[in-house]
């Protein structure tokens, strides 16, 4: 008597299933594209890869920064008078800051990510802009004595490594 209730069982439970799908089905092929584009969530919009974030609105490194926690990613394109007007910060920042600063407090001072900072700081430093003593972690940046605020726009990039191999 248990098989015979088994059995049944069974066969009550795919009755149910199949009812089931059937009335998806049907709901489905009743639906038009605008009900379904708005239950599936898309609402018209491009499909995306799978695993990356969605475009930032309003654009700019403050969306990009908010967008995205943990791993530091790529950073946009910057322009001269950007990377320009970073330099003019830092350099007012020292300015306030005579005993000098390492370059993880002038990120935590003007809220930037690391990735930020290596590129100014090198203008700076190229311009006159900046002055530095130490070496690596160490480094402690200060105010240059130098320079003035419209050579922070695009400084000459001297690259070390062509003359230390000139050097050979």
């Amino acid at each position: 008597m248990a098989i015979h209730t088994m059995t049944t069982l069974k066969s009550t439970i795919e009755d149910l299933a199949t009812e089931f799908a059937m009335s998806i089905i049907g709901a489905l092929r009743s639906a038009s594209i605008d009900e379904l584009t708005a239950v599936s969530g898309t609402g018209g919009a491009t499909a995306r890869r799978p695993g990356r974030p969605p475009a930032a609105e309003g654009g700019g490194a403050s969306a990009l920064r908010a967008g995205r926690r943990g791993r530091l990613g790529r950073l946009p394109r910057r322009s001269a008078s950007d990377i320009g007007k970073l330099v003019e910060s830092i350099v007012s920042l020292l300015q306030t800051h005579p005993e000098g600063l390492r370059s993880e407090q002038i990120r935590a001072e003007l809220n930037l990510r690391k990735n930020e900072l290596p590129r100014p700081l090198s203008d700076g430093l190229t311009a006159g802009l900046l002055t530095k003593k130490g070496e690596k972690r160490a480094t402690t940046y200060y105010a240059g004595k130098g320079g003035s605020k419209a050579a922070a726009g695009k400084p000459e990039r001297a690259s070390k490594k062509r003359g230390r191999r000139a050097k050979r």
